[in-house]
């Protein structure tokens, strides 16, 4: 489970019945899996733009507990009956990336700025009690000192930044006209299970690691010193519900959500490729520059002093002790589906067989499809699995210690 213990605790108390939207999307679907783990009703809310309904396949199952509508923020009835009996709204539905929105800025507006009002007006009317919004780190637009500091911000760089920044405008003014009070969290590049390796806006973490795999070209935006804050995805799951569970005094804040440290997209190609290459896959190539992206700033390093003091915020990962550990956990659950043509995230095993190579003294067993110099076992499901290490991948659902049939165990 990504939830620290003492929090799922918490939740477990006190059952609450939350709107998850944008749960068919990366950290929507992790919220889901995450609060119906710890005995939580949740309702999700997605029209599919860009989120897998094999991701609240694999974050809810057939669990009593959740109830899917597929839908828009753009349509306001939608937005009402999605909100309708909720205790909490966690507002995740936007349409990302800095190049989306400079290709489709009208297309980002609707969604993130329209859609987001119709939320968060939708919520006020149903006298909902949180609402926690994703922010992002991109508001601080031109703003070159670092760390960045929530009070500080510079001008927007980007169609997508604007619509950020103009959501908190709109949240700010909510708390002073209407006392409805929402509280935006200002992600920092989060990564982690379930984040797509596909399509021209992927993010680079797993566009990286899923090349990598193909043994595909690797493209460096820029002379790759630019920086960034990479975020694990336990990180904002923690954020969401320390905010929505947060005294009234804290409601209508805005907190960084971030690791607080710095890697550049030169130290970002190493780690992955050694990660990699700890488990047989070696990527051989060489990264290809390209020009600069329009509208990306060029450093980013998030100040989480705010969040640690007002919400508990504590980082669930330690960044250069676990990040080949968490790398890898997500670069193995993708694995390349040759007749589509794309990576799977449901595929196992995890590595292509024709990315592995044979370590000198290593053989593997032709007969049983042992990886070479590891034992394998059979889980409930009939698939082999490493015998050592892992993580589950079935919902939280299941209960500490609980393993459900069908239940996959990753490396």
């Amino acid at each position: 489970m990504m939830v620290p213990e003492t929090l799922a605790q918490r939740l477990v108390e006190r059952p609450r019945r939350w709107l998850v939207t944008g749960a068919a999307g990366f950290i929507g679907s992790n919220l889901v899996e995450a609060l119906l783990g710890t005995g939580q009703e949740v309702v999700g809310l997605d029209n599919y733009a860009t989120g897998h309904r094999a991701n609240v396949d694999a974050a809810a199952g057939s669990s009593p507990a959740f109830r899917m509508i597929e839908g828009d923020i753009c349509d306001r009835d939608a937005c009402a009956e999605a909100v309708a009996g909720c205790d909490v709204v966690l507002h995740q539905a936007a349409l990302g990336s800095v190049p989306r929105s400079i290709a489709e800025p009208l297309a980002s507006h609707d969604s993130n700025v329209t859609g987001f009002l119709n939320m968060l007006e939708a919520a006020r009317q149903a006298d909902v009690g949180r609402f926690v919004y994703a922010a992002s780190s991109s508001t601080y637009g031109d703003y070159e000192e670092l760390p960045k500091v929530e009070e500080n911000i510079g001008n927007p760089l980007s169609p997508y930044a604007a619509t950020k920044l103009i959501d908190e405008i709109y949240a700010a003014v909510y708390g002073r006209s209407y006392g409805f009070k929402a509280t935006g969290l200002r992600y920092f590049n989060v990564f982690g299970p379930r984040q797509d390796p596909e399509g021209a806006y992927a993010a680079v973490i797993p566009k990286w690691v899923a090349a990598m795999l193909r043994d595909e070209p690797v493209t460096i935006n820029g002379d790759g010193e630019t920086s960034r804050d990479f975020c694990y995805v336990a990180n904002a799951l923690q954020a969401n519900i320390l905010a929505a569970l947060a005294p009234d005094a804290v409601q209508g804040e805005v907190f960084n959500v971030a690791y607080g440290g710095r890697t550049s997209l030169n130290q970002l190609f190493a780690f992955i490729r050694e990660g990699l290459a700890e488990h047989q896959v070696h990527y051989g190539r060489e990264p290809i520059h390209a020009d600069f992206r329009a509208g990306d700033v060029r450093h980013s390093q998030a100040d989480i002093g705010k969040a640690k003091r007002m919400l508990g915020y504590a980082r669930p990962m330690t960044w250069r002790k676990d990040w080949r550990k968490r790398c890898l956990i997500m670069s193995r659950r993708f694995a390349t589906d040759r007749s589509l043509g794309r990576c799977r995230a449901d595929a196992l095993p995890c590595i292509p067989a024709s990315r592995r190579r044979l370590q000198p003294g290593a053989a593997g067993s032709a007969a049983t499809g042992q990886e070479p110099g590891r034992g394998y076992a059979r889980d409930m499901a009939g698939a082999a699995q490493p015998r050592t290490g892992g993580i589950r991948l079935a919902a939280a659902r299941l209960g500490p210690g609980a393993r459900g049939a069908g239940e996959k165990v990753c490396p």
